[in-house]
């Protein structure tokens, strides 16, 4: 009997294979899988999570505890979960998510997830924020995107060896390709693994989580089934355009495709956005964006970022504004004079990054002051006090680019370009990438890659000679 199974469960293969029926290699099943955190209220006091199951789990539930050396936890509270169904291109799934409320600041607890009765996941840890201003550190991905499972996967994981005590991760949009791919949603959870149970994620939605269906543009089906996320953002864009205030700094996500693609979402994302600017109560103010607003990729631009929010960036003072799309490293500012290395200033410092394989050339524009090409990188940004610390890191780890910015009162702020000396910008291109270039586009990046090049020694001579002429001994006065 067993053999006879067997030879029909081999026939059953086969001819799925023969009529070319794509593989579900992330079947959902009774155990809870794709589990993620993040926060719908306030992160000192409550956090959020998400997870899938196969349909026959209809129901879910979470447990939470205060965190103990002991394995016997003492006093677990029961949350129920909203479940519904998602039905994708490759099967049906039920996605469950809660909201864990009136936990205690700055505290270990421990939750696990499941069914409510016999299924359950592990127990998994998780710390609350402070209540009040306190240092913090994140890390900002730019678009991941393809390859998920094994190219990007190597950023994520290298990123959280570098700080696996990050407060929580930023990802600024186009995490996934195609909008309602399954398996590529199911790539970019496998990817992050075991991180996204205990390290909350803040993200926002990018153009590659728009699909067109019947010439009209909808935020994926995945999108809010498989995040809990604030809703304190413009009517119709919950959980896309939304901010969540996190030890003294207010991190504000934007939903730029639709504010690039529906006139009304343009309209009322400035109208939200200047009054959470304008009432925020925090020290700090970080904003992540898909879009770029000075675009560092070709000869792609979006003017309208920069006639509606840069002008609530400027008035308002923001810090930074960490973007993606552009498939390419940049970091600077238009308020900065160019190639600036301590100056004080106003309004925000702009960087636009990229985590996963897929590259884009840069374009070399004068307001970059720090690029890459060709370079999958991930940023960790730490906030103390008067201070916001920046730091890029390749793939690999190494420290790529840094600076900081720091409170000086009345609205003004010391920019300091802390760039780690010898350490050459990755604006090089191999020869088989430039063998890929027709005559116009080689011609074009040459003639910009020249002109970058010839700004920055300029900027460095500048610099030896300020400094030659600070070292310089005075002359002794003249006898009378």
């Amino acid at each position: 009997m067993r053999n006879l199974l067997s030879l029909l469960f081999l026939l059953g293969v086969y001819l799925l294979n023969a009529q070319n029926v794509p593989v579900d290699y992330y079947p959902p099943t009774p155990v809870p899988d794709r589990i993620i955190t993040s926060w719908k209220t306030d992160p000192s006091t409550s956090f959020s999570v998400n997870w899938r199951t196969s349909v026959s789990v209809s129901k879910g539930a979470g447990q939470i505890a205060l965190a103990s050396p002991s394995p016997d936890f003492d006093s677990i509270k029961v949350t129920e979960a909203v479940s519904e169904m998602l039905v994708s291109d490759m099967s049906a799934a039920h996605y469950h998510s809660l909201n864990f409320t009136g936990l205690k600041p700055n505290t270990l607890y421990a939750y696990r997830v499941g069914d409510g009765m016999n299924i359950w996941s592990e127990w998994v840890h998780f710390r609350t924020a402070e209540a009040k201003e306190a240092p913090f550190s994140f890390i900002y991905f730019g678009d991941a995107q393809n390859d998920l499972k094994s190219k990007w996967s190597r950023t994520i994981r290298q990123a959280y060896s570098n700080l696996p005590k990050a407060d929580f991760m930023l990802h600024a949009g186009d995490l996934i390709n195609v909008a309602q791919r399954d398996q590529e949603w199911g790539e970019w959870f496998y990817a992050g693994g075991w991180i996204y149970q205990n390290i909350p994620s803040i993200v926002t939605p990018g153009n590659h989580e728009y699909p067109r269906i019947n010439n009209q543009t909808a935020l994926s089906k995945h999108w809010r089934p498989s995040f809990t996320l604030p809703e304190n953002g413009p009517a119709g864009l919950e959980e896309s355009a939304y901010y969540v205030d996190y030890q003294g700094t207010r991190v504000i996500s934007l939903n730029s495709t639709a504010y690039l693609y529906f006139d009304k979402d343009s309209v009322s994302q400035m109208i939200w956005l200047d009054q959470v600017l304008k009432n925020n109560p925090n020290k700090w103010t970080v904003v992540t964006m898909h879009h770029p607003v000075f675009s560092p990729a070709g000869d792609r631009d979006s003017p309208a970022l920069r006639s509606g929010f840069k002008t609530l960036f400027d008035k308002y003072n923001v810090d930074v504004v960490l973007q993606g799309h552009d498939h390419t490293y940049a970091r600077g500012g238009n308020n900065l004079p160019s190639g600036a290395t301590v100056i004080d200033s106003t309004g925000p410092v702009y960087a636009v990054s990229v985590s996963g394989p897929k590259m884009y050339l840069s374009n070399l524009l004068t307001w970059i002051d720090r690029a890459a090409v060709e370079t999958q990188l991930y940023q960790l940004v730490h906030v103390n006090k008067d201070t916001m610390t920046y730091e890029a890191y390749t793939t690999v780890g190494e420290l790529y680019d840094k600076f900081q910015l720091i409170k000086t009162g009345n609205g003004r702020k010391k920019f300091i370009d802390m760039t780690p000396p010898g350490v050459k910008e990755r604006i090089e291109l191999t020869t088989a990438r430039l063998e890929k270039l027709n005559a116009t586009e080689r011609a074009k990046w040459t003639e910009r890659f020249n002109a970058y090049k010839a700004r920055k020694l300029a900027h460095e001579e500048a610099i030896k000679a300020q400094a030659a002429k600070t070292k310089q001994p005075s002359k002794p006065k003249k006898k009378k």
